[in-house]
């Protein structure tokens, strides 16, 4: 498979962890970043993620952040994508198998490695389970957001990052 990957600052040492991991195991990983530990935001590496999974250059992704709630929140935003906060591999599966989702979205802080490698596993290797209720639910949030309606460019952070290197932003 070929999976997207992605982080915040906070848990690069995790998501290259399980990048590797991924490797190991055959799978082609797209590293979007980020890739040291200077404070950047996690809505630039959700939208990056959800961006490849949406147009179909990738067959799912995994955002990763301390909590998983920023992240899975940005890469949401994405038309085209199904993203699924998880826990557990229980919760991994379920989400693949009835909502079809195509990120999953874990918080490296909250969530050890290990069980992170666990849910990705669980993730890929789970098949969706088509049913007429299914595909209305999915269609129903799928007609949410339509993808003409929001426009993505890889360079579409540029300015962002760059007052940000200026120092024009503060926590």
């Amino acid at each position: 498979m070929k999976i997207a990957i992605g982080c915040d600052h906070i848990v690069t040492n995790i998501k290259a962890e399980v990048a590797t991991y991924l490797k190991n195991n055959g799978h082609e990983v797209i590293d979007v970043g980020t890739y040291d530990y200077v404070r950047t935001h996690y809505p630039i590496y959700g939208t990056r993620i959800g961006h490849l999974v949406a147009t179909g250059e990738v067959d799912f992704g995994v955002a990763l952040c301390g909590t998983g709630v920023g992240i899975s929140a940005s890469a949401t935003k994405v038309p085209g994508t199904r993203v699924a906060l998880v826990r557990d591999a229980t919760s991994a599966r379920l989400a693949r198998s009835e909502y079809n989702c195509n990120v999953i979205a874990a918080g490296g802080m909250v969530t050890g490695v290990d069980l992170i490698k666990n849910i990705v596993d669980t993730f890929a290797e789970t098949e969706y389970e088509p049913t007429p209720e299914k595909e209305a639910i999915i269609k129903a949030m799928d007609e949410t957001l339509k993808p003409e309606d929001v426009h993505y460019t890889p360079d579409m952070f540029d300015d962002f990052l760059t007052k940000w290197n200026n120092g024009e932003y503060h926590d």
